[in-house]
Order: structure tokens, then C-alpha cells, then sequence
């Protein structure tokens, strides 16, 4: 617990720092293009698409006149595009979450490093493309995990849990891994990752609910559609944000994780023994007369 909270603090310090509100707006800058792309290809017929679907769904047509009746208003136009920005959001956090193992993860976790581990040997115990080869496959095992939760979404506390600690699990995969890539080499880290499970597991389920929270700018219902050029990076920039505070997170507690296993290591180790001065003394037979006298 002493090393979760203090690798928290230090994290949340270290997002302050200029050098990570710049590594934070790189991958905004990617992101705003690709969701500007969507925005311009995909958007009007997704969300005609997705307009039609609700109509056509014979056990909801009654629904949509009833509340019709009430707001005086066509309920399905106004759901459309919700539906479509609750379903681009887990694409969009997937994304997010590679383009700041790509390019945020190595360079946050240097700075941690200089500042604060400079004589932490690396021992380099990944390459950069075995790091990316794993975060794709743990990203592919979650998108399955989420497609595959979907119905019990409809569950109301279930909608509050799963996609959390999906996003949780994955964060933990990969960035643990990240955090450990350049100064562990295999056998520390599978002692790190067996030996910090649960707190490493706790961090990126934490982090996955602070990846929740940009959700709320996302459903600002009719003003969305007002601002839809300002919530939309908004959003994505506060995804980013918390992905970098993710990675500071996982790369303070894993590096300090990983000197305190040496240290014990260390000190596990006997010291070898000084040879005493008597063995130390070679007794050296010189041939010549002997000194004992054999004269009477």
C-alpha cells in the first residue's frame, strides 16, 4: 500500500511537468485527424444507419410514441447520435491506449528513470517490437471480452463494472509490461508481475474508470451536437492525459518495485569471506644451512 500510494502522488506530480503536457498533445494531434476523418466519411451515415435501426426495432416502436408523446419531439433522431458516440468510444480509447504505448510509454518512463532511478541498471529485457506484438494481442483479447460483454451492458450495475475492469486488465497487460521493457529482464519481470499482481491489477482498474470519466463530455446530449469540433478533442486530450498519468503510475511503482527486488536480492547474498592473516601467510622454504647449530 506505501508503494501504491506514493507511485500515485508522484504521478499525478509528474503529469504537471511541461515535458508530459507536450508528450500528451502529440497523439491528441493523430487523434483529432482520425476523428476528424470519421467526422467527414462515416458520421452523417452512421448515425442514419443507426436512426433506421431504432425505428426498425419492432419492440421499441411503442416506446419511441410514448415518449414522443411526452418531450413532443422525435426521440430516435436525438438518440442516434448518442448510440454512435457511445459505440465509437471503446475504438477510441483502444486507440488511444496504442498510441500511448507507441509513443508516450518509452519517454515517460525515461523521465521517471533519470529523475529518479539513474543507477538502475537497464538490462533490457524486451525488444520494442515484442512490446508492440504484446499490446496488440492483449488489445484484440480485450475488444473480444468487450464485444463479448455487450448483453450484460443491458444489467445496470453491470454496465458500471465490466467495461472497467476490461479497460483495467488491458492497461495493467501492457503497461506493466512497458514499464519494465528496458530495465528488467525476463526472469525480474515475471517475479514483479507475479509478486505486484493484485496492486498492478488495482492501478489499471483505477485507470480504467479515470478513462470512463471523458464519457460525460461526450454526452452533453443536444450541446454536443453545438460543439461537436470543441468536445470531441476535448475529450480526446483528457484520454490521452490520464493514459500518460497511467503510464507515469505503472512506471513509478514498477521501477521502484523493481530497485527494492535488487536491493533484497543483494542483501540475500552472503559476502564472500576475507581470507584470515595467519592463511594469508605463506610459509616459504628457502634452501640454504639450517639455523640450528650441531656443534657440541
Amino acid at each position: 500500500m506505501p508503494l501504491l500510494l506514493d507511485s500515485f502522488w508522484r504521478a499525478v506530480a509528474y503529469c504537471m511537468r511541461p515535458r508530459v503536457i507536450l508528450l500528451s498533445l502529440l497523439p491528441l494531434a493523430l487523434m483529432v485527424l482520425l476523428a476528424a476523418g470519421f467526422g467527414y466519411f462515416f458520421w452523417s451515415a452512421s448515425v442514419a444507419w443507426t436512426r433506421e435501426a431504432l425505428d426498425a426495432w419492432p419492440m421499441l416502436s411503442s416506446f419511441w410514441g410514448w415518449i414522443g408523446g411526452l418531450f413532443s419531439s422525435d426521440v430516435p433522431a436525438m438518440l442516434a447520435p448518442l448510440v454512435v458516440i457511445f459505440a465509437a468510444t471503446p475504438l477510441i480509447v483502444l486507440v488511444s491506449l496504442l498510441i500511448v504505448a507507441g509513443m508516450m510509454a518509452g519517454p515517460l518512463t525515461s523521465l521517471v528513470a533519470e529523475r529518479r532511478f539513474p543507477a538502475l541498471e537497464r538490462k533490457k529485457g524486451a525488444s520494442f517490437l515484442g512490446s508492440v506484438l504484446r499490446s496488440l494481442a492483449f488489445t484484440v483479447l480485450a475488444l473480444v471480452a468487450l464485444v463479448v460483454s455487450m448483453p450484460l451492458w443491458l444489467i445496470p450495475p453491470l454496465v458500471l463494472i465490466l467495461p472497467p475492469l476490461i479497460w483495467g486488465w488491458l492497461t495493467y497487460r501492457v503497461m506493466s509490461f512497458d514499464a519494465l521493457a528496458e530495465h528488467a529482464n525476463p526472469e525480474e519481470r515475471q517475479a514483479l508481475l507475479r509478486q505486484h499482481r493484485l496492486p498492478l491489477l488495482t492501478i489499471g482498474v483505477l485507470c480504467g474508470y479515470l478513462g470512463a470519466a471523458p464519457s460525460i463530455v461526450w454526452a452533453s446530449g443536444l450541446l454536443f451536437a453545438a460543439a461537436f469540433f470543441v468536445l470531441v478533442p476535448l475529450a480526446i486530450w483528457i484520454y490521452t492525459l490520464v493514459f500518460a498519468f497511467s503510464a507515469l503510475w505503472f512506471a513509478h511503482y514498477c521501477l521502484d518495485a523493481l530497485a527494492q527486488l535488487r536491493l533484497q536480492r543483494a542483501a540475500a547474498v552472503p559476502p564472500p569471506l576475507l581470507p584470515s592473516s595467519s592463511s594469508s601467510e605463506e610459509t616459504v622454504a628457502v634452501p640454504g644451512p639450517s639455523l640450528r647449530s650441531d656443534i657440541p
